[in-house]
């Protein structure tokens, strides 16, 4: 059976919650779905010019970082997705740190393995037979082909996903995207989630670059989304400007998942076992960065964990005979 690999937010603003979840993940795979696992989990720290899509707000240690994500053999993505970036912003001292740190971790990973087939092997093939991948590469979400032509040229060891910041509405205009050598995975704007006679007539090739968003809350008749992006690329540039505001009908609200659950593109995850996996699409992201680790737990017992054993991943992660709510 196809896998379904989620991708999922928090790389450097959830390290704490990963340092959790992932021993859990892999001593405990039982409570675990076995037909999908963890592709690449993606973020970006505080302050870093080329960050877009949110503002990154993760402060901890980039070699910290990617030393849980090498354990765990899973791929780290920086989400470098500003859309207003200009030639003198390439020379940023600390984007650029980050990328060549991140091309390194992936190059130095361990080759213990025998069989040139086993790159992919999961977490559950390590626990089990005591392999590693020969390689996990690191990538890149980028939205500007000016810095993907800089990353291309300079780090040319990490992988390039194509941003769904880009807000790829028209059919036409994702192929287009998903036909580019550049890119490993392209994720399209969610509203085309359910076009399904569209989306299966991609070659399986093309259906392996797709990484479809899973959870998002903003309303889908949104006519401003662009904007809201470009709002949080000027922010990372440091540049004055309004605050953007949101004119969903439930924008006071915040996010909330029961309402991310009512949105017409929203993936459940018996689309994902029963419609998408079937035809073809293996590659799911999970979207939710600027949320609480809180709610990142209920996205992985959603999406993830069978019901069964949702009490038992709570103890394990926070759930206390002693925990107060008020």
């Amino acid at each position: 059976m196809v896998k379904a690999y989620y991708h999922l937010p928090g790389l450097f603003e959830f390290y704490d919650f990963y340092s959790a979840f992932l021993p859990l993940f892999r001593e405990h795979r039982e409570y675990f779905y076995d037909w999908c696992d963890i592709g690449s989990v993606y973020g970006a720290p505080a302050d870093c010019i080329w960050g877009g899509g949110r503002a990154g707000f993760g402060d901890d240690d980039a070699g910290k970082v990617l030393d849980l994500m090498k354990e765990y053999g899973i791929s780290a993505r920086l989400t470098f997705s500003n859309s207003l970036l200009r030639e003198e912003h390439l020379l940023d001292k600390k984007c650029n740190a980050l990328c060549k740190l991140f091309e390194e971790a992936g190059d130095t990973q361990s080759e213990s393995v025998s069989n040139s087939n086993m790159q992919d092997k999961s977490i559950k093939d390590i626990q089990e037979n005591n392999v590693q991948p020969k390689a996990i590469q690191n990538g890149v979400i980028v939205h500007a082909d000016l810095l993907l032509d800089y990353l291309k040229k300079n780090y040319s060891n990490l992988y390039f996903v194509s941003s769904t910041t880009k807000v790829l509405i028209n059919f036409q205009d994702f192929l287009k995207e998903v036909k580019r050598e550049d890119f490993q995975y392209v994720v399209p704007d969610f509203r085309l989630n359910k076009s399904f006679d569209r989306l299966n007539t991609l070659t399986q090739i093309e259906k392996d670059k797709v990484e479809l968003l899973c959870n998002e809350c903003c309303w889908f008749g949104c006519k401003d989304r662009k904007n809201c992006y470009e709002a949080v690329s000027r922010k990372n540039l440091g540049e004055n400007q309004k605050e953007h505001i949101c004119k969903s009908p439930t924008a006071e609200k915040g996010y909330r998942f029961s309402e991310a659950m009512k949105n017409p593109g929203f993936i459940s995850i018996g689309d994902i076992e029963n419609k998408y996996v079937p035809m073809g699409f293996s590659n799911f992201k999970i979207e939710g960065r600027s949320l609480g680790s809180a709610l990142i737990l209920e996205f992985l017992l959603y999406y993830m964990t069978k019901p069964e054993y949702h009490i038992n991943v709570r103890e394990e992660i926070y759930l206390d005979n002693m925990l107060d709510l008020f």
